[in-house]
């Protein structure tokens, strides 16, 4: 790793980087909405502000982001297969066997996704895209001092921040051109701050599946959440997907889409537009909504979700792949054989994949438990071990985990019966005395700090594959750093 980090420069060095950065990601879409006031903001936006930003790129190292990309394309495998299984979703997050039993939300979801199977609905669309981000972190064995790679989680829906994180890359290029970082460390050069192409390679996997859908002139529809701020990053898809594809995009959220959207007979999707004539049929369904519980209000919100998975449209993610994500699935996964069975058997699809492969993949899992393990013995040893651990639930979002000291008195009031629904994960122990400058989100200058950092990398992978036969397609993805800020990567050979 880096000696010094951030890397010394002067007040006035700083005062420029600042303003560079943020007149930059002021003239390129590297925005967020603001915070609204009291009043309902505006149909359309009258103002916006830059992305959370870090000044300088994030030391890496080069080894590890390696063996990140080595890893996604198994992920990929792994998670479709994991999708395509319907046993062993029920088993895991079914209402009967597993998680959906004591954890409404995904039994919602879990019913939801049975009625279509009853129906033979599913069958009508065996196409299903995942558009993945495989989130890392850097962990610092405490007896060794070795740094590894381990994985926070695996997104399977609303994977955001692709098309910000490319758009914050190309900001610390345009720093490195533009004031070559004042010389102040040699490690700051072009071949060691790799390209990230994310937003051209997530619309690509979204242009693919619409090509698979085979009606040219059908659209796109993002799911979106009403009031959300992180739309620049969903309008930069939308814009790459009309330039560079020629795919229009049509964006609503479940409520509007409970009265906009109609199924034909043959279960062709429509959405009626107030500013056309007739419906538009189409191709693919992006979420970028949908995986909280506050996203479905009311049970109209579920019938329209369900609705919407009934459709001859290509999902991302079906309701299958989005249960596939859940924090349940990653630990079964990481039991032993379960990942071997999906990953080395030859009767789950063409991929070839070897012991030495999933031997690798496991080497990035912290170990993790049920909290139900075995009556109280997954509960006492998440208590007896409480300062080195998280206790994850079922949910995306953030906001939703229990750590360290605070787990025991949460443990103390967890009913018996919901034990189920959370996991408990050693805590990933990132390398200390890392530094960044920080530029909150609209805050110039006087938002500008230096914290230690914690750099999350997010590896974005896509697939098209079939429910119940093999990968269509498989990728891997580009790169995103930190999100709580925007960041990039600065690689470096350990020493």
């Amino acid at each position: 790793m880096a000696s010094q980090w951030p890397p010394e420069v002067s007040e006035q060095q700083l005062e420029s980087l600042t303003l560079l950065a943020t007149t930059y990601a002021l003239s390129h879409g590297l925005l967020y909405l603001p915070v609204p006031g009291a009043a309902s903001p505006p149909p359309a936006p009258t103002s916006a502000i830059h992305a959370p930003v870090t000044l300088f790129p994030t030391p890496f190292p080069r080894r590890l982001f390696a063996q990140a990309q080595r890893l996604q394309p198994m992920c990929n495998v792994l998670y479709a297969r994991v999708a395509r299984d319907e046993a062993f979703l029920d088993n895991v997050m079914g209402e009967v066997e597993g998680v959906g039993k004591v954890d409404a939300f995904v039994g919602q979801l879990w019913r939801g996704w049975k009625r279509v199977r009853a129906t033979g609905a599913a069958q009508v669309q065996r196409l299903h895209l995942g558009l993945f981000r495989s989130d890392y972190l850097m962990h610092e064995d405490p007896e060794t001092r070795a740094l590894g790679l381990k994985q926070v989680e695996f997104n399977t829906i609303s994977s955001s921040f692709g098309p910000l994180s490319f758009r914050a890359a190309a900001m610390h290029r345009y720093l490195l051109a533009a004031t070559a970082y004042y010389n102040a460390a040699p490690v700051l050069a072009p071949p060691n701050m790799p390209s990230n192409e994310s937003l051209a390679f997530l619309a690509g996997g979204l242009a693919r599946a619409h090509t698979a859908y085979g009606t040219d002139d059908a659209r796109i529809l993002f799911v979106v959440q009403d009031g959300e701020r992180n739309v620049f990053d969903q309008r930069w898809l939308e814009y790459e997907l009309l330039e560079k594809h020629s795919i229009h995009v049509i964006r609503q959220t479940l409520l509007s889409l409970s009265s906009s959207s109609t199924l034909t007979p043959a279960r062709a999707l429509e959405v009626t537009l107030p500013t056309h004539a007739s419906p538009f049929e189409i191709s693919v369904v992006y979420y970028r909504a949908g995986y909280t519980p506050t996203d479905y209000p009311t049970p109209s919100h579920y019938a329209t979700r369900i609705m919407l998975e009934s459709s001859r449209a290509i999902q991302c993610p079906s309701i299958a792949l989005q249960l596939a994500g859940g924090k349940k699935v990653q630990e079964v996964l990481s039991r032993p054989g379960v990942a071997e069975s999906f990953l080395l058997d030859p009767s789950r699809g063409p991929e070839v994949f070897t012991p030495n492969d999933v031997g690798e993949l496991r080497s990035s899992w912290m170990g993790m438990w049920s909290l139900d393990l075995n009556g109280d013995e997954g509960v006492d040893k998440a208590r007896s071990r409480a300062l080195d651990l998280v206790l994850k639930p079922q949910r995306e979002g953030g906001g939703n985990n229990v750590y360290k000291d605070s787990i025991p008195a949460f443990l103390d009031e967890l009913p018996k019966a919901e034990r189920e629904a959370w996991i408990a994960m050693e805590l990933i122990r990132p390398p200390e005395g890392v530094e960044n400058w920080l530029v909150k989100a609209g805050g110039g200058t006087d938002g500008r700090a230096s914290v230690d950092v914690v750099s999350e990398l997010g590896i974005y992978g896509w697939a098209l594959f079939e429910g119940a036969g093999r990968e269509r397609e498989s990728d891997e993805g580009g790169v995103a750093v930190g999100f709580s800020v925007l960041d990039s990567l600065v690689l470096v050979d350990e020493s």
